[in-house]
């Protein structure tokens, strides 16, 4: 609701459903990256398509060419750039939205690229942001500052190709060479992760890893320990909770919600379980193992393996089928989309008013 109220201007309208996109910890992400590349492009090429008066079409080839550089960019500084205190979604967020604006706004090549560069200026997002507002705002931000870094270079803005080597020095990271051409290459959307649970990715290994150990036994008595890959316990960071925010990036509180409930649903997170948060503190620690898979999880109890989770539910190696996708989004907006993306001629304005009743 905050964003929302920035005004109706475009980079408003971008950072409000940007933030939107991103509020549950319920969006698309991508496994090569953990970077969620939705987030900031659909809105950049929705709003900004609707704006232009472009066709449903025209905004989704514009969306998926900024999804696939993101994805290329995010890919190529992962997890190096998280490791340094960034949110990568936010950080390679302006690119992605950039590019998607550029296609839009039918730039060159020479004019992408100044687009990108003018975008990188106002890259940022911090890892200490999530389990608050700042995590959903961080990438509504990005979006629109992705937005205007392209109307600035199709008014004649420039920003040299230093800018590259700057952002490599800032961030720790690395520029890949063919960002821009990851679009023909189409590999980011073979990677994408559609969430079955509203929280971090990282903690649905051991979320449903809880949830086998629940079916079996019920809740355990004894020391739980839950093992994952270091990027996992960097990701979902948090202990102890305070809300149900801060609960979506706690290892120990939804292996404890989960034992005693079952996996969390939207719901689960308009308060905390007391319960829930008593079993975490008391018994479940959280350790990590670098030869595990990145988003891999073992329960033990007592110091015995009692339940393994190699890939989610929802991953590119466990997808969820149609029915799975069609209740999730049935659930989320009930029958508003229904029929809402099959006409690629609908005009993007149409489709925006779906998703945004302001028009």
């Amino acid at each position: 609701m905050a964003a929302r109220g920035l005004g109706d201007g475009v980079a408003d309208r971008v950072a409000a459903i940007g933030a939107a996109g991103h509020v549950l910890d319920f969006d698309d992400t991508h496994a090569s990256s953990l970077a969620h590349l939705s987030a900031p492009t659909a809105p950049a090429a929705l709003v900004l398509g609707a704006t232009l008066g472009t066709t449903l079409g025209h905004a989704l080839e514009a969306h998926a060419a900024g999804f696939e550089v993101m994805g290329a960019v995010a890919a190529a500084n992962h997890p190096q750039i998280r490791a340094r205190g960034w949110h990568p979604t936010a950080v390679c967020g302006v690119v992605g939205a950039a590019v998607s604006a550029a296609r839009l706004l039918e730039l060159d090549r020479d004019r992408t690229e100044h687009a990108v560069r003018l975008a990188l200026l106002r890259a940022g997002g911090l890892h200490a942001a999530f389990g608050s507002d700042g995590k959903a705002l961080q990438v509504g931000m990005a979006a629109a500052s992705g937005v205007d870094a392209a109307r600035l270079a199709a008014a004649g803005a420039t920003a040299g190709a230093e800018v590259l080597g700057g952002f490599e020095e800032a961030f720790g990271a690395r520029w890949p060479a063919d960002a821009l051409e990851a679009p023909s290459g189409r590999a980011a959307i073979r990677e994408n992760w559609i969430k079955a649970y509203p929280c971090c990715l990282q903690t649905h290994g051991a979320i449903e890893a809880a949830e086998l150990l629940r079916k079996d036994r019920g809740v355990p008595a004894g020391a739980i320990v839950v093992a994952v890959h270091p990027v996992s316990l960097q990701t979902a960071w948090r202990t102890a909770v305070a809300n149900g925010l801060e609960a979506k990036f706690s290892i120990p509180y939804l292996t404890a919600f989960t034992l005693l409930n079952g996996p969390p649903g939207i719901d689960s997170f308009r308060d905390l379980d007391p319960a829930a948060q008593d079993l975490a503190a008391e018994r479940v620690t959280v350790r990590t193992d670098p030869a595990m898979r990145e988003s891999e999880a073992v329960v033990e109890v007592e110091g015995q393996q009692v339940a393994r989770v190699e890939a989610a539910l929802g991953s590119p190696a466990r997808p969820m089928d149609e029915r799975a996708l069609s209740a999730k989004v049935a659930a989320l907006a009930g029958s508003r989309l229904d029929g809402v993306l099959d006409d690629p001629a609908r005009p993007a304005a149409e489709v925006l008013k779906v998703v945004d009743p302001r028009g």
